[in-house]
């Protein structure tokens, strides 16, 4: 296991995090269990949860965890938890008010059995709730020593761009990571918001970097899909914001690139698509989300594998969500290029 920082913070954390959003669910404490003692064997230390991952139960488990674990366990771990969806069902039982934070803030210490968590994210954007508000709480949280370092979920490029803007210019701590969905099969965070977090400092930790299963190989073209799948969509919808039969190709012709280069490692799909997500530039760690002890081990072994240039070139190209001409582009792009020697 290999370790990197958050963001530009000095805070170390392995490379690999395991995301907790199964337990209480599909994982039982025992599995969640053993999932967290074979991650920490395995060198891991960032546990990434959030208050809503089975309405609580995810972050109790983990408290009953920390506490029959010995005390050089408990240190060695990082905690990531997050706060900003419904808890409950009063008006401020949402949002990403000071009023709603504090109490979800609480709730999670309380949870999780600790006086602190090293990472606290907001786990959305909020509409009706001014950043600085927000901001200025987190910042105290961070003065009161219930937090250490601060993070966004979810976020779209002017908004990050806002919070940590906002952050120098009123003397607030600033945000240190962005987590979102990134993987072969969803990359569009590239046209903005990954080069908004390379220019703030803010490292990332993609989520769902499997293609909600996808990249694993689970799926086969001769079997459609059903329910919340990425191609399980009801086929009377049509199109949307892009062609919908050109996305499904493009969807098989990454998992046929995947699994064959899978096949020529002699390694599994889920570890080739973790492995392409880990040499993504700014990613601090890559949060995994099995729901077996197995599935785990599988995709632990994604940290000791390094995909070569021809490799990452291959899936590069395949996985391209071709943006349009403008303003992400070749046009778009050109616009904003500009010759060292200036001139024509």
């Amino acid at each position: 296991m290999e370790y990197r920082t958050l963001g530009r913070s000095g805070c170390s954390v392995s490379t690999l995090a395991l995301g907790t959003m199964t337990f209480g669910a599909e994982s039982d404490e025992s599995c969640a269990f053993a999932q967290l003692d074979r991650f920490v064997e395995a060198g891991g230390t960032l546990i990434d949860t959030a208050d809503v991952y089975t309405a609580g139960a995810a972050e109790e488990i983990i408290g009953r965890w920390l506490a029959a674990r010995p005390a050089d366990i408990r240190d060695r771990v990082t905690i990531a938890t997050k706060g900003r969806f419904p808890m409950g069902t009063g008006p401020n039982d949402v949002g990403l008010s000071r009023s709603h934070l504090d109490r979800a803030l609480n709730a999670s210490l309380r949870r999780l059995g600790v006086e602190s968590v090293e990472l606290y994210q907001v786990h959305s954007w909020d509409p009706l709730t001014p950043i600085e508000e927000t901001l200025r709480f987190l910042d105290d949280a961070v003065r009161q020593g219930r937090i250490h370092y601060l993070g966004l979920s979810n976020f779209t490029g002017w908004q990050l761009q806002k919070a940590v803007d906002v952050a120098d210019f009123r003397g607030l701590s600033r945000p240190v990571t962005l987590q979102p969905q990134y993987s072969l099969l969803s990359r569009e965070i590239e046209w903005e918001i990954t080069p908004a977090c390379a220019s703030e400092g803010l490292g990332l930790l993609p989520w769902s970097p499997l293609g909600g299963g996808w990249l694993t190989g689970k799926y086969r073209r001769d079997a459609r899909p059903s329910g919340a799948t990425r191609l399980g969509e009801n086929p009377e919808r049509g199109t949307e914001a892009y062609d919908r039969r050109s996305q499904v190709e493009r969807t098989w012709d990454v998992v046929r690139t995947v699994r064959a280069v899978a096949e020529e490692r002699n390694v599994s799909m889920a570890q080739v698509a973790l492995a392409w997500v880990l040499a993504r530039p700014g990613v601090s760690s890559v949060i995994l989300g099995a729901r077996t002890p197995e599935q785990l081990e599988d995709n632990l072994a994604a940290a000791e594998l390094r995909l070569s240039e021809g490799e990452l070139a291959r899936l590069d190209e395949v996985s391209d969500p071709g943006a349009a001409d403008y303003p992400y582009g070749a046009p778009g792009v050109e616009q904003r290029s500009r010759a060292l020697a200036g001139g024509r």
